[in-house]
């Protein structure tokens, strides 16, 4: 059996080598250049299949060594897995309406408290804190950056004293200044939950963006930095939260033995008390604590051949880091000589960012508008992308919220432009030297009739 399964692994893995350099035969004009995609060899499949053979299918073994290995990524002691980046922010906010005693105690969170969020955004920022009953106050953002706007977030904590929480996203890798956000969670009480999925690999002032928050977020979307096809992440720094997180995650399961560390689970069990008196309401019998559920959870476990590749992508995440931050340099050289008519982006003093994207903004009074741009780009077959949501409020499913505001084009002013004008392209390790001048060549052309 060793024989075959050798044999089918090595096969898979030559497979994966081959067409890996039939891919690399790319055309200019013919094929598109891609603003992301996976960065996998046949380490990463063979890895999968090699877990899937073993039909164990689940959440397991890989899974629980992912969960440790990837925490210290995030500069955190604990982090949970779950199927997706959006699953992650809504495990995230949904652990703060637990009503374990640890959460009431330290974030005394209710349904209907306020948190602090950017209109501009991903909507599965935004969604968790409308899924869970919670109340978004919305703030512009800065330009070029596209960061939340830090005076309005002070205007909004001065006019209102009652708002918890702040949630967002660092953008495309490029944090705001964390030192005076941090300053202003600490004068108003504040509990930070920080989205990294953008993040991964950032730091400021030489700490781990993902750091920061009581909690925070990464994502495995094959757009993102690392991916395991889908996936995300959870991180925390407390080992109670973690628990709660687990237990929520697992259709609100209170035994913890099938996300302990491997090698604390002896004979099935890691508390040694499976079958004991767990249910109050039926303390004469006996009851297996594999399936009693003291949280309102959900389903958000990944398949343990996600964590499989996922622990193959951790050993390349450095060199794919690097990739980002060299070709985040070499668009900057192409489009510099442009900067009369778009804002290029720049790193966050203090910020070394592993760039998500490339974020271009048009400026105002040009005589071209984005989409003239856009659409020069995509002809030529250069993929690009809005940035995100623009301003979530002009979205169909959000009109609820923008019925609350009389101009939003006014309250919003960045917003509305970075829904008109903003768009970004790649950086990620498959565009390669020969893409980049190709680029160039396309984003030239453009211009040419502009000077």
């Amino acid at each position: 059996m060793d024989d075959k399964l050798n044999k089918i692994l090595n096969l898979v893995d030559s497979y994966i080598q081959e067409k890996n350099e039939r891919d690399e035969q790319w055309v200019p004009g013919k094929d598109w250049v891609s603003y992301s995609g996976p960065t996998f060899d046949g380490k990463e499949y063979v890895s999968a299949i090699k877990t899937l053979l073993s039909e164990w299918l689940v959440f397991g073994k890989n899974a629980r060594n992912f969960e440790i290995e990837f925490s210290k990524e995030m500069g955190k002691k604990h982090g949970i897995l779950t199927n997706s980046g959006s699953s992650a922010n809504l495990l995230m906010v949904s652990c703060l309406l637990s009503k374990d005693k640890y959460v009431k105690n330290n974030f005394n969170i209710n349904k209907g408290d306020k948190f602090i969020t950017p209109v501009t955004c991903f909507p599965t920022t935004l969604n968790p804190l409308l899924q869970c009953g919670l109340e978004p106050v919305f703030v512009d953002v800065d330009l070029p950056s596209l960061n939340l706007n830090l005076d309005q977030v002070e205007e909004a904590l001065s006019e209102d004293r009652s708002i918890k929480g702040i949630i967002f996203a660092h953008v495309l890798g490029n944090p705001p200044d964390m030192d005076r956000l941090m300053a202003i969670v600490k004068k108003y009480n504040l509990l930070f939950l920080e989205d990294a999925c953008d993040a991964l690999g950032s730091t400021y002032d030489g700490k781990q963006l993902g750091s920061f928050g009581e909690m925070s977020t990464c994502s495995f979307y094959p757009a993102h930095h690392m991916t395991m096809g889908e996936g995300g992440f959870v991180a925390t720094n407390s080992g109670k939260l973690r628990s709660i997180l687990s237990s929520i995650r697992d259709w609100g399961r209170a035994c913890y033995c099938n996300t302990a560390k491997p090698g604390d689970v002896v004979n099935g069990t890691a508390c040694g008390f499976r079958f004991n008196n767990w249910l109050p309401g039926c303390a004469d019998a006996v009851y297996d604590h594999r399936y009693v559920y003291d949280q309102i959870g959900y389903n958000l476990k990944p398949l343990d051949l996600q964590a499989s590749m996922g622990l193959q992508q951790l050993k390349k995440l450095e060199r794919m880091h690097e990739a980002r931050k060299v070709n985040f340099k070499k668009l900057t050289e192409i489009f510099r000589p442009y900067s009369r008519y778009l804002h290029l982006p720049e790193a966050t003093e203090k910020s070394d960012p592993s760039w998500f994207a490339y974020l271009l903004t048009v400026k105002d009074n040009c005589s071209f508008k984005k989409q003239d741009f856009v659409n020069h780009l995509e002809e030529a077959k250069i993929q690009t992308r809005s940035y995100f949501s623009g301003n979530i409020l002009y979205h169909p499913g959000y009109q609820h919220l923008a019925s609350k505001y009389d101009n939003i084009k006014e309250r919003f002013p960045n917003a509305d432009k970075a829904t008109r004008n903003s768009f970004f392209l790649g950086t990620y390790i498959g565009i390669t030297e020969e893409k980049l001048d190709y680029i160039k060549s396309v984003v030239d052309k453009f211009f040419l009739d502009k000077e």
